[in-house]
């Protein structure tokens, strides 16, 4: 089933049937379902506060603190999320602030669940709203735990969760007033944190009433407000996470500071599988603060009391790895590739018409791509501090998942989840990188050989070269021309697997084709790969997007004109053709300077991207300004959307420009920024971001505006050069980035 789509019709026994309770069981599971919006953890208040329901809780003094099941890591999502609880709630904003809640079940992110599973209009009856919270809560707990990735917070948390915690806590207070001053409910009405009774002219904050509240069970279902009537969502409230950011009380992983801490410098296998057989230490100098040096086989450790003592220490000692994959190379990699997707079966992802039939008939085009492995190198090294007690363990992290962090650390110690404690941080950027366990559970286990706090901070060499990279992937399309129309598209391309769920990746070609055959061949990545900003939709939008521009070449069509002649659904419409007159699409523009245009809708949203760069004689390209129209669904704060679309064009292009990881013998060759490059201040684009809201449920904006500008910026240099761009980065076609 298509999520967001269509309204569903959710009767007595299709939900019975889909959580498989027909035949026993029904009666039991409601009356025992507890109500999700009442689980919570004293833990998470002070003692004056009254916790209304598992987001949100409230102060004597009037102040409202929602609860995120999401990780801070730049990109503002707790303001947002922050936004669509007050709003219904009839919030003041100025008497709301946020708070990362604790890695705890009963702060499992359920709703990510409920919108993966049930989706946008589904119509479901009251009577099994208990029931069917309470299994998303155990489907979420093995699923899905506090994930923040794959834009999820504001489409999903935000649009499923947030606003019902809202609504119901309001529901709660007024409540509690008609109770207290023996009114109907009817006549009193909620606004600014106050509850007001018109008759009496009453009036009564919602901090005063927040005990009285909390007696009240939460509404599962409670009515939420028109949004047209909306005051706080859709306005550029300032991010809650900035001041302590800007004054520097902000604490990330790399900050913690832990009484008796100690410090770690780690050195990683240089081949992948290989084992630590021996640590010859005679060449290490005396120096004070030096600690222990440990052999863990898969990692070898030295403890410090400063960083910098135990990097100096790491650097002399000699060790002797064994093992591995030895004759691994980027050109093994890529003849793998090519022989899986000549012999290997196919599997169909999309099918329609008779592509075979149309291609033989029309004019057809051919082209391969390729990309090639990228890594995350998040500016905040990788970090973790532990402290393993026997048989308790806390650690303080900052990661994009605590919850299963806390699940792999209790895993690779033997204790029981219970037993260990997840201090959150701030991430300083994460991009998926930070959802992945290895950097935690090895904390775990060098804090589990000593007897005090230890801060495990990755080298930027042994992250870069021990990450889970985003795949290389080889991809080969055809298509038919019949006129200025597309009568066929075939593309076979390699699966590696990022980790992302079927139902959300991306295998249909995005415009309106009648033949068309879409295949894939999973080749599992002798390395490990894992979610990358965007994902799989950066590979499929650069596959897709190059390939239609190719098309509209050879039928003679403008780029632009001929998407919007392949494109029937009116929101894509709607934003091509705003792009067109912003950018000033088609302007004269002086030798070797173009645009180019790709569109790419992910994670429910659209973005379509003009970049307009210039190509030297000899091949440098310079991004000179970038276009965005973007249509978000309903945007819940504008400044916040416009710097995460503007963030993720800068992700986007330094991929595009310099992004490769490569392997000989083994080893990654690319160990730290020099060799992997990073678009700076000066030559960094100027950019324009123009949204179109609409009237359907919020898209995600932390990752939509990661796609299309590669193919955007392939396009434009072959309008400027006559080159075709079909492996990343631009090095392999002879450009370069200035």
């Amino acid at each position: 089933m298509a999520k967001g789509s269509t309204a569903a019709k959710w009767t007595r026994r299709t939900f019975l049937a889909s959580a498989g309770l027909i035949g026993g069981g029904l009666a039991l599971g409601l009356t025992l379902a507890p109500n999700r919006l009442k689980m919570s953890a004293d833990t998470v208040k002070d003692a004056d506060e009254a916790i209304l329901n598992t987001w949100v809780k409230v102060s004597p003094e009037n102040q409202i603190t929602v609860l995120i099941p999401h990780s801070e890591m730049g990109q503002g999502a707790g303001t947002g999320l922050a936004q669509m609880l007050a709003e219904e709630m009839e919030a003041d904003w100025n008497t709301v602030s946020i708070e990362q809640a604790p890695a705890l079940h009963e702060y499992t992110n359920s709703d990510l669940g409920r919108g993966y599973i049930v989706g946008e209009g589904a119509e479901i009856p009251a009577f099994i709203y208990p029931l069917l919270d309470f299994s998303f809560l155990q489907i979420a707990s093995g699923l899905v735990g506090q994930m923040t990735g794959g834009s999820t917070a504001i489409r999903l948390t935000g649009h499923h969760g947030m606003r019902r915690a809202g609504a119901s806590a309001k529901g709660m207070l007024l409540a509690a007033a008609a109770r207290d001053w023996d009114v109907p409910l009817s006549e009193l009405e909620a606004k600014d944190s106050y509850v007001l009774h018109a008759g009496s002219n009453r009036k009564e904050s919602f901090g005063s009433l927040a005990t009285a509240a909390a007696e009240f069970e939460p509404s599962l279902k409670p009515d939420l407000k028109d949004p047209d009537t909306y005051k706080i969502v859709g306005t550029s409230k300032a991010r809650l996470d900035l001041p302590e950011k800007v004054n520097g009380r902000a604490v990330f992983g790399m900050d913690v500071q832990v009484p008796e801490m100690i410090y770690a410098a780690i050195a990683l296998p240089p081949i992948r599988d290989a084992r630590a057989l021996s640590v010859d230490q005679s060449g290490v100098r005396k120096r004070d603060g030096l600690g222990q040096v440990l052999n863990l086989g898969d990692v070898v450790a030295v403890t410090a009391t400063s960083f910098w003592t135990a990097t100096q220490v790491l650097a002399e000692l000699n060790v002797t790895w064994d093992g591995g994959q030895q004759d691994l190379s980027s050109e093994a990699i890529r003849a793998l590739h090519e022989n899986d997707l000549a012999h290997k079966k196919r599997e169909v992802m999309d099918s329609a018409g008779n592509t075979e039939t149309s291609l033989a008939q029309g004019k057809r085009i051919d082209a391969t791509f390729a990309v090639p492995f990228l890594a995350h190198a998040t500016m905040e090294p990788m970090n973790c501090t532990a402290h393993v007690t026997h048989p308790t363990c806390e650690i303080w992290v900052g990661h994009q998942n605590p919850l299963f962090a806390k699940a792999a650390v209790a895993d690779v110690l033997g204790y029981d989840k219970d037993s260990v404690t997840i201090h959150s941080q701030y991430l300083g950027g994460g991009f998926g990188r930070r959802g992945d366990m290895d950097f935690v559970t090895i904390a775990a286990r060098i804090a589990a050989q000593l007897d005090k706090p230890v801060k495990v901070i990755w080298s930027r060499e042994a992250d870069m070269a021990n990450d889970s990279y985003r795949p290389a992937i080889l991809s080969k399309m055809a298509g038919s021309l019949d006129g200025s129309r597309i009568s066929a598209v075939s593309h076979a391309y390699i699966d590696a697997s990022s980790g992302m769920p079927d139902s959300e990746r991306p295998f249909a070609f995005p415009y309106d084709v009648p033949n068309r055959q879409i295949e894939r061949v999973k080749c599992p990545s002798p390395i490990p790969v894992g979610t990358w900003r965007a994902v799989d939709f950066t590979q499929m939008g650069f596959f897709n997007e190059t390939f239609m521009d190719e098309l509209a070449y050879e039928a003679d069509v403008d780029p632009l004109q001929f998407r919007l002649d392949h494109t029937t659904d009116p929101r894509r419409r709607a934003v091509l053709q705003r792009l067109g007159k912003e950018a000033r699409w088609g302007a004269d523009l002086e030798p070797r300077r173009s645009q180019g245009v790709a569109m790419v809708e992910s994670f429910g949203t659209i973005v379509a991207q003009v970049v307009d760069a210039s190509i030297s004689d000899d091949g440098g390209v310079r991004v000179n300004h970038v276009t965005s129209v973007v249509d978000c669904g309903r945007l819940i704060n504008p400044d916040a959307g416009e710097a995460q679309i503007k963030g993720s064009v800068i992700f986007g292009l330094t991929s595009a420009l310099f992004g490769e990881i490569t392997l000989e013998g083994g080893k990654i060759v690319q160990q730290n920024f020099p060799d992997y490059r990073m678009i700076q201040m000066e030559n960094a684009p100027s950019q324009t971001v123009y949204f179109m809201p609409s009237g359907n449920p919020p898209g995600g904006l932390g990752e939509p505006g990661v796609p299309p500008v590669t193919p955007a910026l392939t396009n434009a240099i072959f309008a400027a050069t006559g080159t075709r761009v079909r492996e990343l980065p631009i090095a392999k076609h002879g450009f370069y980035g200035v």
